[in-house]
């Protein structure tokens, strides 16, 4: 008796497990459409308070303040930024309230790749945590490495002196 209880909890874990996948997606999707369309307020409304945005650039670790006044100008102009998402997967826990994600992303900068953490809220889902990286091929890492290499030394540097 107590296996089948285990059986039945575990399937019914699984099964709201797979509903909250497209919950999420939709988060998603309406957030990248929200920046798209220069909706500053959806946008933001799709994050946590205390949401954090982890730009390409290696200066960019983005809490949800300074996030919203760097983005802002980009909003007012009518257009921020327009990622199409090529493919995405959606992974979340057994009780649903945690939910990570990967996604490539069809950008200005080419394909890019974002991932993430949304946390299930009052309000639904919301993205606590964005990373987004532009996908360099294995063949040209040498290259762009050798490109960015004064860069980061600089950089190193400093972050070594704090």
């Amino acid at each position: 008796m107590k296996k089948i209880i285990a059986l039945l909890f575990l399937v019914f874990s699984l099964n709201i497990a797979a509903q909250e996948k497209p919950k999420i997606d939709k988060v998603l999707t309406q957030w990248h459409k929200a920046a798209a369309e220069a909706n500053f307020e959806k946008y933001f409304s799709l994050m946590t308070a205390e949401g954090v945005f982890i730009g390409t650039d290696a200066t960019e670790n983005w809490q949800n303040d300074d996030f919203r006044e760097f983005s802002k100008p980009y909003f007012d102009r009518g257009k921020a930024w327009s990622f199409t998402t090529l493919e995405r997967n959606i992974y979340t826990e057994e009780n649903s309230k945690t939910a990570w994600f990967d996604e490539l992303l069809d950008t200005q900068m080419g394909i890019c790749r974002g991932s993430g953490v949304l946390q299930k809220t009052k309000e639904g889902w919301k993205i606590a945590h964005y990373v987004l990286s532009i996908a360099i091929p294995n063949k040209n890492v040498e290259e762009v490495t050798a490109i960015k290499k004064k860069f980061d030394d600089n950089l190193i540097s400093e972050l070594k002196e704090q």
